[in-house]
């Protein structure tokens, strides 16, 4: 039964899932796209799940989705390998099957917008800021920005962009292709030198732009963001500096993920005082001036 208070938990499935592709990234990163119908018809952006790596590990992991296709059934998993349910999950071949439960969690705001969003993922944040973008591509009067960093190669390959970017540093026209193909502006940060990225951090990036826009135009601007939590808090500081609203969504180390243990619970502001919120089911995604980072 679903809680009334909590409606998105009533959205998840458990799927058996068909792997469709396995493909492999530098980085040990990989894109898996399963055949899960049900779970593709009720992700949101911001949505993982919670999959059985292999039949002889009992302990699920979650994971980011990258996009989801309704209309295909289909749903993209983007992961690195690093420990053994990751390698097992590496390993799996097309036509062989995954249990997977999802989707999970309170998902990115779907709607009313600010004209400007700004999306910034780092590291294993990168799907959820594709998904959001894939969405963001469909609604109207909208120019979305998504900056992505990452300090292994990216699991895609760099394209110099031809969408324009006012504020953008000279020099910065590393894209990823999927974004450019869909019209979005998108720009890279790395410290590893690649061609065409900013040399620095996501934020950094982030912070020049901004800087460049505007206080005039502060208020067309909203930002989302994925990645490891040192990054969070920069983005939580970014957006107080810049006082513009974010969402966050947040990384936290799970076992059940569907609220049973509370082992991925997090400090947040309440209109009621401090409280203790589960990653899995009360978020990932919370407003970040809620959020308290130890």
């Amino acid at each position: 039964m679903s809680d009334p208070a909590r409606p998105h938990r009533g959205t998840m499935v458990d799927e058996r899932a068909e792997v469709l592709a396995n493909e492999a990234y530098p980085g040990h990163q990989h894109v898996l796209r399963l055949k899960a119908p049900e779970i593709a018809r009720r992700a949101r952006p911001g949505s993982f799940v919670h999959l059985r790596c292999a039949p002889a590990l009992a302990m699920r992991r979650p994971m980011s989705i990258m996009r989801a296709n309704p209309t295909q059934g289909t749903v993209d998993i983007l992961f690195k390998a690093h420990g053994q349910g990751t390698a097992e999950l590496a390993a799996r071949q097309p036509g062989e099957s995954l249990q997977v439960l999802g989707p999970i969690g309170v998902p990115f705001r779907q709607e009313t917008y600010r004209r400007r969003p700004l999306l910034i993922g780092g590291g294993v944040g990168l799907p959820p800021m594709v998904y959001l973008a894939e969405h963001l591509r469909r609604q109207s009067g909208l120019s979305p920005l998504v900056v992505l960093g990452s300090e292994i190669p990216f699991p895609f390959s760099l394209r110099p962009s031809t969408v324009m970017v006012p504020g953008i540093p000279a020099g910065v026209i590393a894209t990823m292709p999927l974004l450019e193909d869909w019209g979005i502006a998108c720009r890279l940060a790395s410290r590893k030198g690649y061609p065409g990225c900013f040399e620095g951090l996501v934020t950094e990036l982030a912070a020049e732009w901004l800087t460049a826009l505007g206080p005039a135009v502060a208020d067309e601007v909203e930002i989302f963001a994925c990645g490891p939590t040192p990054m969070l808090k920069a983005v939580q500081a970014l957006a107080a500096r810049f006082d513009v609203p974010a969402q966050l969504s947040l990384e936290e180390y799970m076992a059940c993920a569907v609220g049973g243990c509370a082992g991925c619970a997090v400090r947040v502001n309440t209109p009621a005082g401090p409280a203790m919120k589960r990653v899995c089911v009360d978020g990932p995604v919370f407003e970040a001036a809620t959020v308290v980072f130890e």
